[in-house]
C-alpha cells in the first residue's frame, strides 16, 4: 500500500501506539469526485462543515488576536517580494480552506523570508510558510497538505485553547481585562499577544500536531489533492539532519516527522482506498 511504502522508506517499523480517531467518518464526507480548481470560481462553492466550529471566542476577537500574532511574525520575517508567489499560495490555500467549514473567516496565506523549514498558523485564518519549507515542496498537492495541516490548527482553535489555559482569554466572555488591564479592547489584545506569539515558539502539545496532521490529510483529499502528499513532505523533512539549523525550531516545537508518520499511518491504513484518486498537480506548481 502507498502509505506503507512511505513508512518503510523512512522508518524502522516497530510497535507504535496510535490514538483512536474516526478517520473513516471524515473520509465519508468526501462524497463527490475530487476536483482541483483553486483558480476556478465555479468550483469554489460553499462546502458543508467537515469539523464544525468549537464556538467560544467571538470571531472578531479571534481575528484580532491572529492579526496581531501574524503581524509580529511578519515584523521578524517579511513576505517574500514576489506577487505571483503570494497570489498563488492564496489561491491554493483559499481553495483548501473552503473545505474546512470556516466560511466565517477571511483566510490569508503567505510565504515569508526565512530559510528555516517551518510553517505557522495564527487564529483567525492567518497562515505563513517559510521560503525554506516552500523550496522543499515538489508539487501543489504537497503545498495543499502543508496548508491543510495549518488550517487544522485554526479550525480546532489549538492556539486559542492554550491562551485560555493561561487564563488570558475567557472563551465565552472574551479577553479577561483583569489579567491584561485596560478597557480598550485593541490595547488589551496588544498586551497579551506577547504570550500568544510565544505559543508559536514553544509549540503545541503532540496531540494537537497529530490531530492537525489527520485533519490536513482529509481537507487536502476533500479539495481533490493526493492525500499522501503531506506524508511525503513529512518524509522529506525527516531526512534533514537534526543538527541542521533550518529545522531546529520545527523539531523543537513538533514531534519528529517519523513519529508523525507512524501516527498518520495508523489512522489512514484502514481507509487507503478512499484516498486513491487525489491529484498531484506538479505542472501548475509555482517554483522558486
Amino acid at each position: 500500500m502507498k502509505f506503507k511504502a512511505i513508512l518503510a522508506a523512512s522508518l524502522i517499523l516497530g510497535a507504535a501506539a496510535v490514538d483512536a480517531f474516526d478517520l473513516g467518518g471524515l473520509v465519508k464526507a468526501i462524497t463527490k469526485e475530487p476536483s482541483v480548481a483553486p483558480d476556478s470560481s465555479s468550483q469554489q462553492t460553499k462546502q458543508p462543515g467537515l469539523l464544525g466550529l468549537l464556538g467560544g471566542t467571538p470571531v472578531e476577537e479571534e481575528v484580532a488576536i491572529g492579526r496581531e500574532i501574524a503581524g509580529r511574525l511578519l515584523g521578524a520575517a517579511p513576505l517574500v517580494d514576489n506577487q505571483q508567489l503570494q497570489h498563488y499560495i492564496n489561491l491554493v490555500g483559499g481553495w483548501v480552506a473552503k473545505q474546512s467549514g470556516r466560511s466565517d473567516l477571511i483566510w490569508h496565506f503567505g510565504v515569508i523570508e526565512s530559510d528555516d523549514i517551518n510553517a505557522f498558523a495564527a487564529p483567525g485564518g492567518y497562515i505563513l510558510v517559510t521560503k525554506g519549507l516552500y523550496k522543499k515542496l515538489h508539487n501543489e498537492a504537497e503545498l495543499a497538505g502543508v496548508l491543510a495541516h495549518e488550517i487544522g490548527h485554526i479550525i480546532k482553535q489549538h492556539h486559542l485553547k492554550i491562551l485560555k489555559q493561561g487564563q488570558l482569554i475567557d472563551m465565552g466572555g472574551g479577553i479577561l481585562k483583569s489579567k491584561v488591564g485596560g478597557g480598550d479592547k485593541g490595547q488589551a489584545i496588544g498586551k497579551m499577544i506577547g504570550s500568544g506569539a510565544e505559543i508559536l515558539a514553544r509549540g503545541l502539545d503532540k496531540s494537537a500536531e497529530y490531530e492537525a496532521d489527520r485533519i490536513g490529510v482529509v481537507l487536502a483529499a476533500r479539495a481533490g489533492y493526493d492525500a499522501y502528499a503531506l506524508p511525503s513532505v513529512l518524509q522529506e523533512i525527516g531526512h534533514v539532519s537534526a543538527g541542521d539549523s533550518s529545522v531546529a525550531l520545527l523539531f523543537k516545537t513538533h514531534p519528529h516527522p517519523e513519529k508523525r508518520l507512524v501516527e498518520l499511518g495508523g489512522a489512514m491504513d484502514e481507509y487507503v482506498e478512499e484516498f486513491e484518486n487525489g491529484k498531484i498537480v506538479a505542472d501548475r506548481f509555482y517554483r522558486l
